[in-house]
């Protein structure tokens, strides 16, 4: 099985972030980088597969500037075979160039499965999969908790509220991948080394026309601090009258 894996580098999460000079993204002096959590699982997924098969090639893919490189090593670390690193300096927003570049490299390399993550942990915008697998003329099935490949179907398991569905379709196929179904291994030493002399192909990105420019960025304003307005059931007046007046919710 032939599968490519489409993954991104975002900053880690667990940071007090700062907006950038130009008002229109994240500062990244002195922040840590990663792959995307979602990402990490489709990775991992995708090894597994080839891994249960005894045959087959991980393909992972990344659009972004020199620094993309480091977290395609880290996917080959983990077990993939090939990377493709397209290049591209500049932060792009629209979930729908991005896959275009990506559908541009992909179309015609004879894959089985491609996978992404839910979404990129930074944007949250959810939409590169869905893009991609129209571009690419095949089926999709998005948030997927759980995945079997059985000949040249694919079953796979999606989350509902309260409730779950089974989706079945026919490779080749796009797939997005949820949290819950695995958990990306930590590189070895072994893998690591090894890494180092598995091919990664640097080409230009073809980017799509792009229709979703982010124009300002700002964090939340930070919230004023709380005052007691008195205890027990004499208060209520008084923040009924808050609650109406001042914070306007009722």
């Amino acid at each position: 099985m032939k599968i490519a894996v489409c993954i991104k580098r975002v900053p880690d999460q667990d940071v007090r972030f700062k907006v950038a000079p130009d008002g229109k993204g994240v500062d990244e002096s002195g922040l840590k980088f990663d792959m995307s959590d979602f990402d990490g699982y489709a990775a991992e997924i995708a090894i597994q597969l080839t891994e249960k098969a005894g045959a087959g090639e991980v393909t992972v893919i990344s659009l972004g500037p020199d620094a993309a490189a480091e977290t395609l090593r880290k996917a080959l670390s983990m077990g993939a075979h090939r990377a493709i690193h397209l290049k591209h300096d500049a932060h792009v927003s629209d979930g729908s160039a991005i896959a275009a570049a990506l559908a541009a490299a992909l179309k015609d390399g004879g894959y089985d499965l491609v996978l992404t993550g839910r979404m990129a942990v930074d944007t949250q915008n959810r939409s590169v999969g869905a893009h991609l697998a129209a571009l690419l003329e095949l089926p999709y099935i998005g948030a997927i908790s759980k995945l079997d490949v059985d000949g040249t179907t694919v079953k796979a398991r999606r989350e509902l509220e309260g409730a779950f569905e089974l989706v079945e379709c026919q490779l080749p196929a796009v797939l997005s991948i949820d949290e819950g179904i695995a958990r990306a291994r930590y590189p070895s030493l072994k893998g690591i080394m090894a890494a180092k002399k598995k091919p990664m192909d640097v080409l230009p990105a073809q980017l799509g026309a792009v229709r979703y420019v982010v124009d300002a960025f700002a964090l939340p304003p930070e919230r004023e601090g709380g005052r007691i307005i008195g205890e027990g059931p004499d208060a209520v007046p008084e923040l009924v009258r808050l609650l109406k007046e001042e914070a306007k919710v009722l």
